[in-house]
């Protein structure tokens, strides 16, 4: 699959060494970015990396010219939409960076432009790809943990103020929101593709003394899942010097543990089950925000080719996207009110 870059920003790079290194045969041929500059030293550095020739595309309109298969949209959340019009009016199936969009309406319209047109769309939430991951969904859509009776999920990160002196960063207008849209994203997609989807929460989001911005730096919300387990969020960029996100999963056989790539799984019978697979590292929590392996998000483009050429959904469709941006909306929503908010379907 020959495929398209729009945006050349912070994970640029990060996708660059997915394409590397990627087994299903995808091949980047241009880059679309803001700044011209920027993006044609992005070009030639991507071409000494990947070893062929990858083309600055100087216009969206370029984009169909180049008879990409696919394309991989990372631009911020407040620059998407006319490129994903674009990419729908040429019919090039897309890998789209979090979050869809700044709000749940948006991200909807958005979503509902690829359905209307059939053009295919993923999300990249890569954590999904995790081996431990993989390994805990597998026990648990087996039954093997038994039903689940609590999920807590901690996003125990560090940013520094410079962070969030970059223009936009932080703000609604562009980002959309803060630690939750922004960083706690992927932690909560991979507790609700794990637990399922939320009915109903509490919630407090505040700004605190350690950063000047205008969103939030920590949450916090009290879950009701569909299925009747309950369930604690915690999520921050104040806890310097910043640790791996977990996901703890109460069951009726047990207890779960997931942090970073890394989990525990403590049986009521007694035994331990332990699962640290090879290059488990650093998940971008304390002040180098991509300092983590590139090794998920070549897991998630190679699904995203797969799943176009096999005619199959992603492993992270935009349906569930768009329930982790409910969730969200839920938590700003209870926080202004102070009362309990149902999840919207």
């Amino acid at each position: 699959m020959d495929v398209v870059m729009i945006g050349a920003g912070m994970v640029a790079q990060t996708h660059l060494l997915a394409l590397r290194d990627n087994s299903a045969g995808a091949r980047l041929v241009g880059v679309l970015g803001r700044d011209d500059a920027r993006t044609a030293d992005f070009c030639t550095n991507a071409s000494e990396t990947l070893g062929y020739g990858v083309a600055p595309l100087g216009d969206p309109e370029a984009v169909a010219s180049t008879g990409a298969e696919g394309a991989i949209l990372i631009t911020p959340p407040d620059a998407r939409i006319e490129y994903a019009r674009t990419l729908v009016k040429a019919g090039i199936p897309t890998l789209m960076e979090k979050p869809v969009e700044r709000t749940l309406d948006a991200a909807r319209d958005l979503v509902q432009l690829y359905s209307k047109a059939n053009v295919p769309l993923a999300l990249c939430f890569q954590h999904r790809t995790r081996a431990a991951a993989q390994h805990l969904k597998q026990k648990l859509d087996t039954g093997a943990l038994g039903d689940i009776v609590h999920v807590e999920l901690r996003v125990p990160w560090w940013r520094e103020q410079a962070y969030y002196d970059a223009p936009g960063r932080g703000t609604y207008a562009r980002d959309g929101g803060g630690v939750m849209i922004n960083q706690a994203i992927h932690t909560l997609d991979l507790g609700l593709w794990l637990a399922g989807p939320v009915a109903a929460l509490q919630a407090m989001m505040r700004t605190s003394a350690l950063h000047r911005m205008e969103a939030e730096d920590i949450a916090a919300a009290l879950l009701t899942f569909r299925s009747g387990a309950t369930g604690v969020l915690s999520a921050t960029t104040t806890a310097y010097p910043g640790a791996a996100e977990s996901i703890t999963v109460t069951t009726t056989q047990g207890q779960a543990h997931l942090e970073g790539d890394h989990l525990r799984i403590d049986w009521l019978t007694g035994e331990r089950e332990k699962l640290s697979p090879d290059g488990a590292g650093e998940t971008g929590g304390g002040a180098d925000p991509m300092a983590f392996t590139h090794a998920w998000h070549q897991s998630i483009l190679e699904d995203f080719v797969m799943s176009v050429a096999q005619g199959r959904p992603p492993i992270a469709p935009p349906s569930e996207a768009l329930h982790v941006h409910a969730v969200i909306d839920a938590m700003e929503r209870a926080a202004r009110t102070g009362t309990t908010v149902e999840v919207a379907a």
